[in-house]
């Protein structure tokens, strides 16, 4: 019992690294986008078109470079990687200082997206190997909520700074990851798997499957995050934003208080259950009349949507060799990533021929074909895992 303990209480100390690391990290990544626009509209009279791939450039490197940040993970070390990365973004806190103009500032956004890319990825497969095998599924939706609480107070915190100028942002755009890198090198480094180091592609088999039904999945977030206010105008309320708001609480607090279940309950039947949650979750948003039918749909597309992406990165894991799953990891997460670079403009195509309702009910029907391949996908762990 007591060694028992004495392992739960350094696995604790351990998780300090990533999820200190990735919280802070997302925090300097995120303070800059809320004053973004503003900026290059003020100092380069920028048009739209770059406006948005200033702000979105990071993405098109991370959506490349996860695959190639979880294989070095696996050569080189979880610490290591997650290191680099937190440098990397540092870096592009203090380019933001910098009169690099505009093709420069493009740079600096896609140099982050490596840096996230890797944050990110080292930070979680090396999650996965501190924890309990019964507890794997629970510590990846934590160390998700530690990113979105980054994201959160990121973009509240540079908001709040831009009331004093743009430097105050760019500098905790810099100080912040710093103190990730400071957490990230304080935790013991994770021992990497022994035996030979197989080489890895942007993209492995076991990863292809639970990766695809998260694409088609994010097309349901996508229409919530682009569409629910607009849709709620429609229905003739202002409090739109209250769903989406709903839909981020039911999420974070599902993972906390309810995480357990892909490990209690074997991953492909919880995610087979959360992908018809997220599907019915949607439809009552498309179809609701006032906006607390909508709430109670974002109540029950948030518990679904919450544990599914653990569920499927679970499946990854248990399907791929302990040498190559940090490739394997960052190939899957970079499907969240072309997921909603597709679903943002298609579901502004559908919302333009079809009208809002459209949107969610395309959605619905994706995130049930995403149960689907859920179901069918062969997982080694079929039989859920009970705690001692």
């Amino acid at each position: 019992m007591t060694a028992v303990a004495e392992t739960g209480a350094l696995s604790r100390r351990a998780l300090v690294g990533p999820f200190g690391g990735l919280f802070f990290g997302y925090l300097g990544l995120t303070a800059a986008i809320p004053v973004l626009p503003g900026f290059v509209r003020d100092r380069y009279d920028a048009s739209d078109f770059l406006v948005g791939l200033i702000i979105t450039a990071t993405a098109l490197t991370a959506l490349l470079i996860r695959p190639l940040a979880g294989g070095q993970a696996d050569y080189r070390g979880n610490r290591l990687v997650m290191q680099v990365g937190a440098v990397l973004v540092a870096l592009g806190g203090v380019a933001y200082f910098l009169p690099i103009g505009l093709a420069g500032l493009v740079a600096n956004r896609l140099m982050l997206g490596v840096g996230e890319a890797a944050l990110f990825t080292a930070g979680a497969v090396w999650v996965v190997s501190l924890a309990p095998h019964d507890r794997r599924a629970q510590l990846i939706g934590l160390y998700g909520v530690s990113m979105w609480g980054g994201i959160s107070a990121g973009t509240f915190l540079g908001a709040v700074l831009h009331n004093i100028s743009y430097e105050a942002v760019w500098a905790l755009c810099t100080l912040a990851p710093l103190v990730g890198l400071a957490l990230i090198s304080s935790a013991p480094s994770p021992a990497r798997s022994p035996g030979p180091r197989k080489k890895t592609g942007l993209m492995l088999r076991p990863a292809m499957t639970p990766g695809l039904a998260l694409a088609l999945a994010a097309g349901g977030y996508a229409a919530l995050a682009a569409f629910v206010v607009l849709h709620m105008q429609d229905r003739g309320t202002d409090s739109g934003v209250v769903v989406l708001s709903c839909f981020s609480l039911v999420y974070a607090g599902t993972r906390l208080f309810i995480g357990r279940l892909p490990d209690k309950y074997g991953p492909r039947r919880v995610a087979t259950v959360c992908g018809v949650c997220e599907a019915v979750g949607l439809l009552i948003i498309a179809v609701a009349p006032n906006l607390a039918i909508a709430i109670v749909g974002s109540v029950v597309m948030g518990v679904g949507f919450s544990l599914l992406h653990p569920s499927l990165a679970l499946m990854v894991m248990n399907r791929t060799d302990k040498s190559q799953q940090g490739a394997a990891l960052g190939a899957y997460t970079s499907f969240w990533d072309l997921g909603l670079a597709v679903w943002g403009p298609l579901g502004g195509v559908i919302a333009g021929a079809l009208g809002y309702e459209a949107v969610f009910v395309v959605g619905a029907c994706c995130a049930v074909v995403a149960a689907l391949m859920a179901l069918l996908i062969a997982d080694p762990s079929d039989q859920p895992v009970t705690a001692a």
